[in-house]
């Protein structure tokens, strides 16, 4: 069975209304917890729910939801434990949009983070994400930043308990509405992740 839920973290537009509309399960925090505090709600809510696998997918669009079957395939096959949409495989990340700067970002980055756990990811950074009922129940999800450190505090604790990942070339839209976080934050976050890459051994 399918099922899917919308966690609304404070926001002020129509995100709420608009979901109940379409028939969503909607929770809304009273007070913003965060790009991190929001997944950890969605991911306690998706297992008290049964989820044997839960996708986390950016709402904005960037990402083509209509891989979530193959995604869900990759787990369902007993072959992986987690599936990454990867805007990098394919080479078309830049044609499809993305910022030079955000591109430039990206690899750095993730070449850093690929030397310093030893895994040959494409990309660390994707809105993408599948994981197992048992990933998201071996991590300590309540220890990992409430802010956008959080994926790769959480790949990272991926990678050193040794689950296996897939990664899928995804196509990827960039708009003016697209989200993106600011440099500051960006700044960040590439601290945060490389400090996490760099405890993957202790």
């Amino acid at each position: 069975m399918q099922d899917a839920i919308l966690v609304d973290d404070a926001s002020q537009d129509e995100t709420t209304a608009k979901a109940e509309e379409l028939g969503i399960p909607t929770f809304k925090h009273a007070a913003n917890l965060g790009y991190g505090g929001n997944q950890k709600t969605c991911y306690q809510i998706a297992l008290k729910r049964g989820a044997d696998a839960v996708i986390m997918l950016h709402p904005d669009y960037q990402y083509d939801p209509r891989l979530i079957p193959v995604l869900t395939a990759c787990l369902s096959s007993g072959l992986y434990d987690v599936a990454l949409g990867s805007r990098i495989l394919g080479g078309k990340a830049q044609e499809k949009g993305m910022p030079p700067w955000k591109y430039a970002g990206n690899r750095a980055l993730t070449g850093a983070m690929n030397l310093l756990t030893g895994a040959k990811l494409s990309e660390y950074h994707t809105g993408y994400r599948a994981y197992t009922r048992e990933v998201l129940q071996a991590l300590p999800l309540d220890s990992y930043s409430d802010g956008f450190a959080f994926d790769s505090q959480l790949l990272c604790g991926v990678i050193k308990r040794g689950f296996r990942i897939a990664e899928v070339t995804c196509p990827t839209r960039y708009e003016p509405d697209s989200s993106s976080i600011n440099f500051h934050n960006s700044l960040r976050y590439a601290y945060d992740s490389l400090a996490a890459a760099w405890n993957i051994h202790k």
